[in-house]
């Protein structure tokens, strides 16, 4: 059986963590490298750090948020948003982070997944792949990006599976309909997506019971589960929902 790990998300903008509903109406949750050495001693496995304004405004992932983080933990930091070229994802691992997530860029140009993954090795790059129903989809999924803002037109299941194919090493599938709204993960699209592929699944947004987590690993088959705002704002601890698991079954690193 599959070993599940357990993922706090610092969404960052301005130098501090926040977290809203459907990527809006952001609140702060707190100083990052705060959090970041808290949920290392609660238990967590790994780390996420997302620049959610980077794309939208511009510019590149603030490499001294990534520094400041990294040097008060030791489990693994992925670090997302603003990453364009592997240049970009060249100065982040060299900043501190394990592995880089990629979304807008990756979606605009494919061969920087293989690329970036023939120079780093596939297990250091995460594919976020965010997306919103849509019938006229083959999967009922339709790619955005750009923050959750952008529609392009594609099939978000087929991009995931063209990203195994292209080197990448996990995949983050998020779905905007469910974000922040602590209703559970899209169990159909985190499905559909691990149905698709062979690679380590993050089951992402809208996590708000114990419940939700249990869920996203039996019936979404995720292999790592990402929360921010029930740990943010100290809903559950880290410890709490991998006790959680373990009484329902589920092996998780205690």
């Amino acid at each position: 059986m599959k070993t599940v790990k357990i993922m706090p998300c610092l969404d960052m903008k301005n130098g501090r963590v926040v977290k809203g509903v459907h990527f809006v109406d952001l609140k702060d949750a707190g100083d990052p490298v705060e959090n970041a050495a808290y949920y290392q001693k609660e238990g967590a496995d790994e780390l996420a750090m997302l620049d959610i304004a980077a794309t939208v405004e511009n510019r590149k992932t603030r490499l001294e948020w990534v520094k400041e983080v990294s040097s008060v933990i030791t489990i693994p930091l992925t670090v997302g948003g603003g990453i364009n070229t592997t240049d970009d994802i060249e100065l982040v691992l060299k900043a501190g982070a394990d592995k880089v997530s990629m979304n807008s860029a990756a979606v605009k140009d494919p061969t920087l997944v293989k690329e970036a993954a023939d120079r780093f090795g596939g297990g250091r790059i995460v594919i976020a792949v965010d997306a919103r129903r849509n019938g006229a989809m083959p999967s009922g999924f339709e790619l955005v990006v750009a923050g959750g803002t952008t529609p392009v037109g594609k099939d978000a299941v087929e991009w995931a599976k063209r990203c195994q194919e292209l080197g990448a090493g996990t995949i983050l599938p998020t779905s905007m309909d469910g974000d922040g709204t602590l209703k559970g993960y899209d169990l159909e699209f985190t499905k559909a997506i691990s149905d698709a592929v062979t690679l380590p699944v993050i089951a992402s947004g809208g996590a708000g019971t114990l419940e939700h987590f249990y869920e996203g690993v039996v019936r979404g088959g995720a292999d790592i589960l990402l929360a921010a705002s029930v740990f943010h704002f100290r809903t559950f601890t880290v410890r709490q929902v991998k006790e959680y698991l373990k009484g329902k079954g589920v092996a998780v690193n205690l």
